[in-house]
């Protein structure tokens, strides 16, 4: 029997994305192993102290259809190398799930990619929504100097993948180049 949803409402910050009475959870760049390019400049880094990268709300919604998750997703301003602070990124485990991202504060983008190897990136800034097809695995990254905060929305039951990515990687990174985000070939991809 699914188990039923009231009406509810949540508060968050558009500009910070934080909440007052929502949780979030928070990865550290210790969580984030394995996924920069640069081992050394990540070490580095992580020496300097475990910072948080990035940070989500799981709103706790009951994992069935015909529910939708939402939450706000914030990603921190910072570097690893030259690689920009990002999100894990992932697979819906409903491999056919779409998502829909809706940029609150900063500016970013987003990395998608199939499993066929098909990859995309569109623009993040304030009032522009992304939407993620099904089948394509997603990162957010922020490419500015302030906080990137967007909005996401997706089937509940769709659960997340995030084990394809942590073992093969994404294709393709993000990485600066004379002040400017610039897509190149992930030296780590398997």
């Amino acid at each position: 029997m699914q188990q039923a949803v009231l009406p509810f409402s949540v508060d968050f910050d558009p500009r910070t994305g934080l909440s007052r009475s929502r949780p979030t959870i928070r990865r550290k760049l210790s969580q984030m192993a394995g996924m920069y390019a640069d081992d050394g400049a990540f070490q580095r880094l992580l020496a300097q102290g475990d910072q948080i990268v990035y940070e989500f709300y799981d709103l706790g919604l009951p994992e069935t259809d015909g529910n939708i998750a939402f939450g706000a997703s914030i990603v921190y301003p910072g570097k690893v190398g030259d690689e920009y602070y990002m999100t894990k990124g992932h697979f819906h485990t409903i491999l056919d799930t779409a998502e829909v991202y809706y940029c609150l504060a900063g500016r970013g983008l987003m990395l998608m990619e199939n499993p066929e190897g098909d990859m995309y990136v569109e623009a993040f800034e304030p009032g522009k929504a992304v939407y993620v097809p099904g089948r394509f695995a997603h990162r957010s990254i922020n490419t500015g100097t302030e906080t990137l905060v967007t909005f996401y929305a997706f089937r509940a039951d769709a659960g997340h993948d995030y084990g394809t990515i942590e073992t093969k990687g994404f294709r393709k990174i993000v990485v600066e180049r004379d002040g400017k985000p610039v897509v190149v070939d992930n030296p780590k991809w398997r």
